[in-house]
């Protein structure tokens, strides 16, 4: 086990117009699971592959403890690796191939059979080291692509998107066996994904990129409370959080004709910045319906229903048209639900408005 540095590490690939990866700054503790999440093409899978050896660091390096891996083959750098497509040999069984990597590194024959067993045991494989992996489903290889990794008892795991093939249901069961098998194993892991539910439930931490730039590094619930910027605040929370521009007078914002208070900090910084405007934020689940005559009014357009949970999604009513039509998420009680086409007023619950410069898109309050 070990600590994994990023320093300032970049990719950039020959004849584009901006690096892949951008001066990645990041250390990851001992045993941490740590998940990159992002967009595609954000250079996510590109950081894992620098770090895996696979791809090339143009400047910068990259640390696993305290050895400078920068420039280290592959096969020197202690990782284990769990591709999407599992990699599995088809004509071997469970056994050779969790095993394979052992007898090609000299492990003598005993010890292999002990290491894989364990492992076996410890993904529930037992019934099925005999089998080839095409009498497999997908979440069964997909455990003996991780038993493959844990036999060679490595210094850090490293998963670029392992459960992306399976379905909705086995992926939940899936990231739950992963997760709790990687806090017993205790080993450094490295986790890549696109789907930021999947980053929120499995990471100790979770780093969001965009466009090659690491956005913010922070724990599941500090990156939903306090986002950095308007990206991290769109991007994580399912659905993603209600944000607008809105007009700032007097101390307030002006929410479809209902003024919302903004603090003295916020209002000194959009002041220094000479800005009349803010970008104002509030989830679906910060919103409460209300009497007429208080809040904003919202004409529903759509209903979602979830079962247990609702969505309305609807325009603002009030807004001022030189900044465009507004749309709003509100999640509502799911045993009265209102119709499309009804107006509703909701109010944003004290202390859950987010404030973000619209000059810089950088948080300015919570």
């Amino acid at each position: 086990m070990a600590i994994v540095t990023y320093e300032k590490a970049t990719r950039a690939y020959p004849g584009t117009e901006r690096p892949a990866v951008n001066s990645l700054q990041l250390e990851i503790d001992d045993g941490e699971f740590l998940v990159l999440v992002g967009p595609s093409g954000c250079g996510k899978s590109t950081s894992l592959r620098m770090l895996a050896g696979l791809e090339d660091v143009d400047d910068g390096a990259i640390f696993i403890g305290d050895s400078d891996v920068t420039h280290l083959a592959p096969r020197d750098r202690d990782i284990a690796m769990v591709f999407q497509n599992y990699a599995l040999y088809p004509h071997m069984s469970v056994a050779d191939n969790m095993g394979f990597a052992l007898k090609i590194a000299g492990v003598s024959k005993e010890e292999r059979r002990r290491r894989v067993a364990d492992a076996a045991a410890l993904l529930d494989l037992e019934a099925y080291l005999d089998r080839k992996p095409k009498a497999l489903s997908g979440g069964q290889r997909q455990r003996v692509a991780m038993g493959r990794a844990i036999v060679r008892e490595p210094q850090v795991f490293l998963m670029d998107e392992p459960l992306s093939n399976l379905d909705a249901k086995l992926r939940v069961q899936t990231r739950t066996q992963i997760a709790a098998l990687q806090r017993r194993l205790g080993i450094t892991t490295v986790y890549v994904t696109h789907d930021q539910v999947e980053a929120m439930t499995m990471g100790d931490r979770v780093a969001v990129m965009r466009d090659g730039v690491l956005q913010q590094c922070a724990t599941p619930r500090e990156l939903y409370d306090r986002p950095a910027n308007v990206f991290v605040a769109g991007f994580i929370g399912s659905p993603a959080m209600n944000l607008c521009d809105f007009r700032v007078e007097n101390g307030h914002a002006d929410v479809g004709g209902s003024k919302v208070a903004l603090r003295r900090g916020t209002i000194a910084a959009l002041a220094d910045e000479g800005a009349t405007t803010a970008t104002l934020g509030f989830r679906p689940e910060s919103l409460e319906i209300v009497g007429e005559g208080e809040g904003f009014g919202l004409t529903v357009n759509l209903v979602e229903e979830l079962g247990s949970d609702a969505y309305v999604y609807g325009t603002l009513d009030g807004c001022d048209r030189r900044l465009g039509d507004v749309d709003v998420i509100a999640r509502v009680d799911s045993r009265r639900l209102p119709s499309k086409g009804e107006r509703l007023h909701l109010r944003v619950r004290p202390g859950e408005t987010h404030v973000f410069s619209t000059q810089t898109g950088e948080r300015i309050s919570a």
